[in-house]
């Protein structure tokens, strides 16, 4: 399973928005200016744990010609505000109960996340530990789509790949792990995960 976006609220453009409105004042803008933050090589490089917090904020500020100060409370704020999605969180508890209970399905998550995040994340969340394991792109210096870190997921905890479903909020990534022949849907809701679920689990 995913993180952002699928188990944690990931929203960009209302994050820059909090931080630069004069920058965001209509959703294009703000639309506009997340892209040019969050999907460029530097963030994917913090992503993947071969760039620190520090530079960047750095790089960012100065590539877009924003105030550092800023741009260093913009990635400051994000780890407490990927708080969890209350319908997909009901849907994993299940999932968690059907596991203690029947012990016929494990659960894992494969997360693009930088470290620092994912620190936050581990203290604040309990119910990380109804994982069974799993791995987030900054402790490994590698992310999705890249086939190695779904490679590492399964011969790190001996998955089956025939019994591997993977669930994310991105149809490349869901692509990627079909690749490698596992089954995969495509995050929408956590009603449409629960329906497509039902179809799946025996």
């Amino acid at each position: 399973m995913d993180f952002g976006a699928v188990l944690f609220q990931w929203q960009p453009a209302q994050l820059v928005s909090a931080h630069f409105p004069e920058l965001a004042a209509t959703p294009e803008a703000a639309q506009h200016l997340a892209r040019s933050i969050f999907r460029h090589a530097d963030w994917h490089a913090f992503d993947c744990g071969t760039l620190s917090a520090e530079v960047v904020t750095a790089r960012t500020s100065a590539r877009l010609d924003l105030p550092q100060a800023r741009v260093h409370g913009l990635v400051s704020d994000i780890g407490e505000r990927l708080l969890p999605i209350a319908e997909t969180l009901a849907l994993l508890a299940d999932l968690e109960r059907r596991r203690r209970e029947r012990g016929d399905l494990r659960l894992f998550f494969l997360s693009n996340m930088p470290a620092p995040f994912a620190r936050i994340l581990e203290q604040k969340y309990v119910f990380l530990q109804w994982f069974d394991g799993g791995i987030f792109s900054g402790d490994v210096q590698r992310s999705k789509p890249d086939p190695s870190i779904y490679q590492l997921l399964q011969s790190r905890y001996t998955l089956a790949p025939e019994q591997t479903l993977f669930v994310d909020d991105l149809q490349e990534n869901v692509d990627v792990a079909r690749t490698l022949g596992w089954s995969g849907v495509r995050f929408v809701s956590a009603a449409q995960l629960r329906s497509s679920l039902a179809d799946w689990l025996p």
